[in-house]
């Protein structure tokens, strides 16, 4: 940890330039920056756990490799920090853990009866629905973060959810072509960078690459750029209701 201070200290560096170095192979800087987030890692598996985590806990570890990934995969394109992105990642992987440990009563201690005593078929009963509230209670404080998330982002575009909701194309293909639309612009990486610093639609060159009016491009603009940035961020929601509407 103090030679990633050092190092922090001497060269300047910002948490994602750290990073940058770390997915070019630096594997002591990945080690290190591990190292110094793990109270970090604790604080956000205690969250999804509802209880005081220890590094002896297997959830501790499930949040160490979730951080890990979140190193290897986070990109600043994807429109926000590293430790949001990282947040987001160890709060599903610990979830996934607990839904899967749920799912498998010969590790899931707290729905087996001690060995030689027999537990009332309605205690398992009842844990088993205190196990399905509690995942549901989890998805929605999920769903509310990650609708604050996609908030604060809109924002930093001039949007707002009262935006998407009065222009959002009214027919279900017009909908499809926008999305369409935004999901060339996502996979555009010049297109996709253009959007991200000067905040608006690069309405001139979409016009070259998908068979739509610009006039249909500037009535769409805002749920084009909205739909855009859900692909090129981290929300999964959001991704759902896309998958939707395609499927519609």
């Amino acid at each position: 940890m103090l030679s990633l201070l050092f190092l922090a200290k001497k060269k300047k560096q910002t948490l994602e330039e750290s990073v940058h170095l770390i997915q070019q192979g630096d594997k002591k800087l990945n080690n290190e920056l591990i190292e110094a987030y793990k109270p970090f890692i604790a604080k956000t598996v205690s969250v999804v756990c509802k209880r005081y985590i220890v590094a002896s806990d297997d959830e501790f570890s499930i949040g160490l490799i979730a951080f890990n990934e979140a190193i290897q995969k986070y990109s600043p394109e994807r429109g926000n920090s590293l430790l949001s992105f990282a947040e987001v990642l160890i709060k599903r992987r610990v979830i996934d853990y607990i839904r899967k440990q749920a799912k498998n009563p010969t590790v899931s201690l707290e729905l087996q009866p001690d060995i030689g005593e027999t537990e009332p078929r309605g205690t398992l009963i009842e844990n088993e629905i205190s196990l399905d509230e509690y995942r549901k209670k989890t998805d929605e404080e999920l769903r509310r973060e990650e609708i604050f998330r996609f908030q604060a982002h809109l924002k930093e575009f001039d949007l707002s959810f009262q935006d998407l909701v009065e222009q959002a194309p009214k027919h279900a293909d017009a909908r499809k072509n926008a999305i369409e639309t935004a999901r060339l612009l996502a996979e555009n990486q010049e297109l996709k960078e253009s959007l991200f610093e000067k905040k608006r639609l690069p309405i001139k060159q979409l016009e070259e690459l998908v068979d739509v009016s610009r006039k249909t491009l500037e009535r769409n603009r805002k749920y084009i750029i909205a739909m855009t940035l859900i692909m090129s961020g981290d929300y999964v929601y959001m991704k759902d209701y896309i998958k939707g509407v395609l499927e519609s």
